[in-house]
């Protein structure tokens, strides 16, 4: 098992059809204790108790500081450690820059792009007194190529950070062995698509696709996992494309 006796932070974990639920799955069968953060009205404390009584559940907007603060102290009072940071906590709008309301944007960037970097504040004192540790913060394409299917320019800004906030940490934190790389799902099939895309506009979509489908959560929990563990160990400050050759540079 690959985070045997690690303990990992999901932020945005409970959502049903999610990344972060599917990613907190994949962590628990490699030996992992997880945390589940997200908002009350995503339930995070059942979603982790249905995983096992080893993992907890938390209600935390990352949006507030202090939240994100007390939240990881409670975890490490739990588990007595931290080992992984996952930011996956994300809101996404494609509203025209026209009509782009202040509290939109404040919305956007701050769920996006501010509490990835207040989890990372929180936690990286933990990661330090554990020696090491590693943080994925799930972006996007939109931050690759201006936006696009959902997202415009709000969300393509703030899921663009990501990749300036990852590659920051990266080369400030190596020295404490902790490592920090960022993910860029392409079109995926889960909660953010649900609603948003027809069957027909799933079949068009697809066929843009150079491996023919669209992307899952799974695909993206996997390439977490494989930046989460050891797997990764000389890996830091990159940007993982998880988008089917959808976008290739």
């Amino acid at each position: 098992m690959l985070l045997n006796d690690k303990v990992a932070v999901i932020t945005g974990g409970a959502s049903e059809l999610g990344i972060g639920r599917a990613t907190a799955r994949l962590f628990a069968e490699h030996g992992a204790r997880v945390a589940i953060l997200d908002l009350a009205e995503e339930n995070p404390e059942k979603v982790a108790a249905e995983l096992g009584e080893e993992h907890a559940g938390y209600v935390c907007d990352v949006r507030e500081r202090a939240a994100c603060l007390e939240t990881v102290e409670a975890v490490a009072g739990r588990f007595g450690a931290i080992d992984i940071l996952i930011g996956n906590a994300g809101v996404v709008y494609g509203t025209p820059i026209k009509e782009i309301a202040p509290e939109e944007y404040d919305l956007v960037l701050d769920v996006n792009l501010r509490g990835n970097f207040q989890m990372a504040q929180a936690v990286v004192p933990h990661l330090e007194a554990r020696g090491g540790g590693a943080m994925v913060f799930v972006s996007s394409i939109a931050g690759q190529v201006g936006g696009g299917l959902f997202g415009r320019s709000h969300y393509a800004a703030a899921k663009s950070g990501i990749f300036g906030l990852a590659k920051a940490l990266a080369r400030e934190l190596a020295p404490l062995g902790i490592r920090s790389n960022a993910i860029a799902p392409g079109v995926i099939d889960n909660d953010f698509s649900k609603g948003r895309m027809t069957r027909a506009d799933k079949d068009r979509i697809s066929k843009t696709v150079p491996l023919g489908r669209l992307g899952t959560s799974e695909d993206v929990a996997d390439a977490c996992l494989y930046l989460a563990s050891d797997l990764s160990a000389y890996v830091t400050g990159q940007v993982l494309s998880v988008n089917g050759g959808l976008h290739i540079y």
